[in-house]
């Protein structure tokens, strides 16, 4: 697979990375992990709170035997008790949390350095500059490589690369929800930040599998939470998948494929992280990274995407509060 720079500061990985968050269980991590690896995957991405720290365990414990070969990218910023997040709003980046977060990542990791630690989300009780110096420390000392953020706004940005150089800033990006656009990415991009877009499948919504909300209302389907998962707007969505399903057939791929090869092309210095709990799927999601879509298909595609009003939330308010912009 080829290779992208994230940011300025020579962090070289993979086109494709791989979003770690939804292996729950050993059995189902590390095979799908080793595979990615064997597709050319170089990036994968994880958190102390995924999983209840157990995450980075599967990560460490799948990537050991190549560790050499890859990156690892993790986060701190929430408070955990008895290995649990303490809550939605138990925010702590304090500097000596940071450090205590960063030893147990590593040794769960089982490496001696992460390769970019983000703050996973802002705290308004700590200046960015307080986290920013910290992680400086950190990578001064060796146990970090690069510093990255999650979800902040210009204005934290602005101010913590003033501290320590950010690497890569992590955010939601889809064809499904663009908001980036407005002022991150040019920002980035002044600043030469690298972006790391989650959910660039739209949570599953650009793979043209969900048509009503009754596709999401399976048990334990955490989307049935999230406000843009009503009838409504994925029924007025359906116009941008269905142009994706064309352009799939065009080039033999899917639409999820697509939508990968569409992020790829119009951000050049982005690394979707789609994450996944099964083989086909992840071997699906990489194939994106082989997708060249031509002008015309990029014109269209983006003719389809301004034809329609995305409406809701990503998600339920008290999720959103943690948003800083």
């Amino acid at each position: 697979m080829d290779k992208r720079l994230l940011g300025s500061g020579g962090l070289e990985v993979s086109a494709v990375g791989l979003g770690c968050m939804s292996l729950h269980t050993r059995e189902d991590a590390l095979p799908l992990i080793r595979r990615a690896v064997d597709l050319g995957v170089t990036f994968f991405d994880t958190a102390e709170v995924y999983g209840a720290r157990a995450n980075e365990e599967f990560v460490g414990e799948a990537l050991e035997p190549v560790r050499d070969q890859v990156k690892i990218a993790t986060k701190f910023g929430f408070e955990v008790s008895d290995g649990r997040p303490a809550g939605l709003n138990a925010l702590n980046s304090r500097p000596e949390h940071i450090r205590e977060v960063v030893d147990g990542s590593l040794r769960r990791l089982r490496t001696d350095h992460i390769d970019l630690l983000y703050q996973h989300r802002v705290d308004p009780d700590v200046p960015i500059e307080d986290v920013a110096g910290t992680v400086k420390e950190l990578i001064a000392a060796g146990k970090v490589g690069h510093f990255g953020l999650s979800e902040v706004g210009v204005e934290v940005l602005r101010r913590a690369h003033a501290v320590q150089p950010v690497t890569a800033l992590q955010s939601e990006y889809s064809l499904w929800w663009r908001e980036p656009e407005q002022e991150i990415l040019p920002v980035l991009a002044e600043l030469g930040i690298g972006f790391v877009p989650f959910s660039p499948l739209g949570k599953g919504f650009l793979t043209g599998s969900i048509t009503s909300s009754a596709d999401v209302s399976g048990a334990g389907d955490r989307r049935t939470i999230f406000p843009r998962f009503a009838d409504e707007t994925i029924q007025a969505s359906q116009g941008l998948v269905e142009l994706l399903r064309q352009v799939a057939e065009r080039h033999g791929a899917t639409p999820g494929q697509v939508a990968i090869a569409w992020i790829l092309a119009v951000q050049p210095h982005a690394v979707p992280i789609p994450g996944t709990r099964r083989i086909e799927r992840l071997e699906e999601n990489v194939g994106g990274a082989s997708v060249t879509l031509t002008g015309e298909d990029l014109a269209e595609i983006q003719n389809a995407a301004a034809a329609f009003e995305l409406t809701g939330d990503r998600y339920p308010e008290a999720m959103q509060k943690l948003i800083n912009r």
